[in-house]
């Protein structure tokens, strides 16, 4: 029932903005109004759907500042548009009046929505059986962290590993770090070759079948051909296949079993509602 997702997906979003109060900070006033730095996340949060967190680094200053900008300007037109009598045209009332009415069922169904999910309970047992019903949704697979050295030629990589094999822990991978910086051709140079944590089938096969065959600490005694040419990998750790504990994901489970609940509580709701109506078409 699309009406029904709908409300369940509204309200999702209601309880994430409710559950998170930013503490207001003033960045600047306007005719004494003050705008804040909950003002601008509000609307930073708006323009990106939410997904401020996800805009690049070097993006989020420029961002805030256009917003800030812009929440001056509009400060300064709403002063100016009160000063000539704006707010008392027959334009502004009806237009006002059009979107109150809009907004105050937007607003009744947010906060009705909200009641009835805060009604919902889940039981210790419910969230445990879930859990113990579920572990394979919780696994995390075995990942390995490595680094790697890419070169061009098979008798290159020859030469790094000749220049390492004689090395142990720190001592070689510092120098593998050192060597990755200078010659290797892969994006990753920049951070000593290091490739972060992969699980299996993240990586082309022969590159993969090698890494996970390593031990932590390790570096690979002959080449490693991939299409993208030769590789010598060093292994900086690896995790073994684990399972998140239970309190670990039990609020994420109460969560989902509050939503399912709910939804299921809408589904009939509205069909209770629908026969009490009176409906025409």
């Amino acid at each position: 029932m699309k009406t029904v997702t709908k409300i369940v997906a509204s309200l999702a979003i209601l309880s994430t903005i409710s559950a998170s109060a930013a503490q207001t900070q003033t960045l600047v006033t306007v005719n004494g109004t003050a705008i804040t730095q909950q003002d601008v996340d509000k609307e930073l949060m708006a323009a990106t759907q939410g997904r401020f967190n996800q805009v690049p680094a070097e993006k989020q200053s420029e961002f805030r500042k256009q917003v800030l900008e812009q929440l001056v300007a509009m400060e300064l037109i709403f002063g100016d548009a009160k000063s000539r009598g704006v707010l008392e045209s027959k334009d502004f009332k009806e237009k006002y009046q059009e979107i109150t009415k809009r907004i105050e069922k937007e607003i009744a169904t947010q906060v009705w929505q909200k009641q009835e999910l805060d009604k919902i309970k889940i039981t210790e047992k419910e969230l445990k059986d879930y859990y113990d019903a579920n572990k394979d949704e919780f696994a995390e697979n075995e990942s390995v962290n490595a680094r790697h050295i890419l070169v061009k030629e098979e008798s290159e990589a020859k030469s790094v590993i000749a220049e390492l094999k004689s090395l142990k822990g720190d001592a070689l991978k510092n120098k593998f770090i050192e060597i990755a910086k200078a010659k290797s051709t892969c994006s990753s140079a920049a951070n000593g070759g290091d490739l972060g944590y992969f699980t299996e089938g993240q990586m082309v096969p022969e590159f993969n079948n090698k890494a996970f065959s390593m031990k932590a600490k390790e570096m690979t005694m002959e080449p490693v051909k991939t299409q993208f040419g030769y590789h010598v990998i060093y292994i900086e750790d690896k995790k073994a296949k684990t399972t998140k504990s239970f309190s670990e994901v039990k609020s994420f489970i109460e969560q989902r079993l509050k939503m399912e609940k709910f939804k299921t509580f809408m589904q009939a709701k509205i069909q209770e509602l629908h026969k009490k109506a009176v409906i025409k078409q």
